[in-house]
């Protein structure tokens, strides 16, 4: 698994109000929406393109263009949805999956309450946002799915992951044979006894929604 962890000083900037609890919701949405633009130049650096021909006012020459079949965007939902935008912005063309998962906060295990993806990912590059990367469990499940539907190429973006959550999906996705990537603004100090990310930001779609 390649892991790269962003390091640039506005990504820390940004992070570091979406961390202030005194931060309100609108302004949560605004910054989530600038980091993930600032993620996803590190996320679609191998983005798959094709070679094309064309025509500048003065002479033929050739460029690149994404490759087909188009790219796949999937948030996890809630908290995802904060991410879409910004990936999104730097992949217009590419198509939209969603997963509906929730965490139960006293086991960590994981459900599955909403699944609209694609039904063939051959072929396709397949990109999770989810703010989050805590025990693992969420981003290994995602991963499973797209993979059961063909996808071979994932890279999933993240805020903020913890070191067990990241040690985790390594070891469950091992075993795939698919080339996976974690894109991250940083890697925090751990987990704590239910599962939230130390230091951490709280609940991210809580901050970015408000309570449900």
């Amino acid at each position: 698994m390649d892991v790269h962890v962003a390091d640039h000083p506005l990504i820390n900037h940004k992070l570091t109000y979406l961390r202030d609890k005194r931060t309100d919701s609108p302004t949560f949405r605004r910054l989530a929406d600038e980091l993930v633009t600032l993620l996803a130049y590190e996320a679609t650096r191998d983005v798959h393109v094709e070679t094309i021909a064309i025509e500048t006012p003065l002479a033929p020459t050739t460029g690149i263009r994404l490759a087909r079949p188009k790219p796949v965007i999937v948030p996890i939902l809630r908290a995802g949805l904060g991410m879409l935008e910004g990936m999104t912005r730097l992949l217009p063309s590419a198509q939209v999956g969603f997963l509906g998962m929730v965490r139960n906060e006293k086991t960590l295990e994981v459900s599955t309450y909403a699944n609209r993806l694609p039904e063939d990912l051959t072929g396709r590059q397949c990109f999770i946002v989810d703010p989050m990367l805590a025990t693992g469990h969420t981003l290994v499940m995602a991963a499973n799915y797209l993979v059961a539907k063909g996808a071979r190429d994932i890279t999933a973006v993240c805020l903020i992951a913890a070191p067990e959550g990241i040690a985790h999906v390594d070891e469950a996705l091992a075993e795939l044979g698919v080339p996976f990537k974690l894109v991250l603004g940083t890697v925090d100090e751990r987990l704590n006894d239910n599962g939230y990310i130390m230091p951490g930001l709280g609940d991210a779609g809580d901050r970015l929604y408000g309570m449900v």
